[in-house]
């Protein structure tokens, strides 16, 4: 095992993410200091605002990091703001990065960041000194998809709907993620036009050519519960059920996180851990993908970590064996 230990800095370090950064980074075995940057909490206790972790780290948000004193940077200003700081701000060469905006995720911009899918693209991660790391709903609708387009089993566009947890809208309130308006209630957003659907896209174009001929539709809502997203994803196939299901385990067989069940999955089984739960059922000539995951771990700052161990060659998934809670 590699002995070596890392100081971390978080810029953007008051909202969701970046406190689940602090989280699993406060009880990481190869992260030594943890540096958290803050416009709006400058000086203030990191605990005032993510106040689980009193007792447990008791630095000051700081309103500048020394970057000469870190070995990597996690990004978490929000969408818009990874471009500007990366043009304003002089980050040494040796610094790693990894942002968990939506400003670098498609590759088709010729930026040099590599898209963070430890699942499609774990070689170049390896490599990497930046990575752009996949939104929440791209990473379970993608987990759900990836083995099948892989082995060209799509014959029809893809349909998807998908439910996601209040957190998924971030800590800036707005009158859909309010209380009183969330609770007993439910509602869709950006039908057929989701920001997600864009990094979907180019992934499965990646890893098979073929399935630009089919288009995805893809129904969004908003739940009534904190945190989670599942997902449910059909399409035609000629093969059977029995056949999908090896492909699929032969596909994650390798994967540290992502597990395929043959029990239809609750979302209790991956909320609080960096895991997906991928089922598979076929119902005639049509398949059916249940994908789910922690919107805030496995979909935002789990993932961010996991490749950081990745960059770093420390174990997978150091840091984040995380248990759901079962009741």
């Amino acid at each position: 095992m590699n002995e070596k230990c890392i100081n971390v800095g978080i810029i953007g370090a008051a909202g969701y993410t970046a406190g689940e950064l602090i989280r699993i980074l406060v009880n990481h075995p190869h992260v030594n200091e943890i540096y958290c940057q803050s416009n709006s909490q400058a000086g203030e206790a990191v605990s005032s605002i993510h106040m689980d972790l009193l007792g447990e780290f008791n630095s000051p948000f700081l309103d500048h990091l020394d970057y000469s004193q870190l070995q990597v940077v996690f990004l978490c200003k929000g969408h818009g703001k990874s471009t500007e700081l990366m043009e304003k701000e002089h980050f040494p060469k040796t610094l790693k990065i990894i942002d968990l905006s939506h400003d670098f995720r498609l590759q088709a911009n010729g930026n040099e960041f590599v898209y963070g899918l430890p699942e499609m693209q774990i070689d170049r991660i390896v490599k990497a000194d930046k990575i752009a790391n996949p939104g929440c709903f791209a990473t379970c609708i993608q987990l759900g998809l990836l083995p099948a387009a892989a082995h060209d089993l799509i014959n029809s566009d893809i349909h998807i709907s998908g439910i996601t947890g209040s957190t998924g809208a971030g800590q800036s309130l707005s009158k859909t993620s309010h209380f009183s308006w969330r609770n007993n209630n439910m509602s869709v957003y950006k039908a057929f036009r989701h920001q997600h659907l864009l990094e979907i896209s180019e992934s499965l174009s990646i890893i098979s050519p073929l399935s630009q001929q089919h288009k995805i539709n893809f129904i969004p809502y908003r739940g009534n519960f904190t945190r989670g997203i599942i997902t449910t994803s059909y399409f035609k196939s000629e093969m059977s059920e029995r056949k999908i299901v090896e492909i699929y385990k032969e596909f994650y067989k390798n994967s540290v996180f992502t597990h395929v069940t043959g029990v239809n999955p609750d979302l209790k089984q991956v909320v609080n851990t960096n895991k997906a739960v991928v089922y598979i059922e076929k119902f005639d000539d049509q398949v059916m993908i249940i994908s789910m995951i922690d919107n805030l771990l496995k979909g935002a700052s789990g993932q961010a970590v996991q490749n950081m161990n990745l960059m770093f060659e420390f174990p997978e998934s150091s840091g984040l064996h995380l248990k759901a809670s079962s009741f």
